[in-house]
């Protein structure tokens, strides 16, 4: 089995990334819809570059998961924690599913929650914050439905053809989030 279930919801888990889905992201990552709300399209991403890319994240060390459908075993997309400061306690959160048949189903929500619960009771963090464009209104109303806060903007920071848009800034803190993944495996423990 090429994945591990090392954070588990009811619909999907997290898995470590696997260079061996390094096809897919780069198939993924190439369309045009994700491309250009990960700030990636304007790359030529080859499989090559993706597993480079996969390397690299696995040598830093960085908290990236693939997720997976519970039920099927199917990769869906990734998401993690990026730029982790431990001594502030802060990280910024990427996410994105690759696979359309699991858009607006409920997946991204759940693993949303399985990272932030993750980041504020497994490591520690303090805030988690992230970068969306104003266009991206799918992904608005899911960082808002767990918890995350507009903090600010940069303003017209996107240039996409002759058009500008702004990037948001949102974030949530340790205390504002609810998570009960990790608090619900501890209660069954003791």
């Amino acid at each position: 089995m090429k994945y591990f279930k090392k954070l588990v919801g009811e619909k999907c888990y997290l898995s470590p990334i696997n260079l061996e889905d390094a096809p897919q992201y780069s198939e993924w990552l190439s369309n045009i819809d994700i491309g250009l709300s990960l700030e990636i399209f304007h790359t030529q991403l080859s499989v090559r570059k993706e597993e480079q890319i996969l390397q690299n994240m696995i040598d830093r060390n960085e908290y990236i998961f693939a997720i997976v459908d519970l039920t099927t075993n199917t990769l869906i997309g990734n998401c993690g924690l990026h730029n982790v400061h431990h001594i502030n306690g802060l990280a910024e959160f990427g996410i994105f599913l690759g696979n359309e048949e699991y858009r607006g189903k409920g997946y991204a929500k759940e693993a949303t929650n399985l990272i932030l619960d993750f980041g504020f009771n497994i490591l520690n963090l303090h805030a988690i914050h992230l970068r969306v464009y104003e266009f991206n209104k799918r992904a608005h109303k899911l960082y808002e439905s767990v918890g995350f806060k507009k903090t600010g903007l940069f303003r017209q920071a996107k240039a996409i053809g002759k058009k500008r848009y702004d990037v948001l800034i949102m974030d949530i803190l340790a205390d504002e989030y609810q998570g009960v993944y990790v608090r619900d495996k501890i209660d069954t423990m003791t």
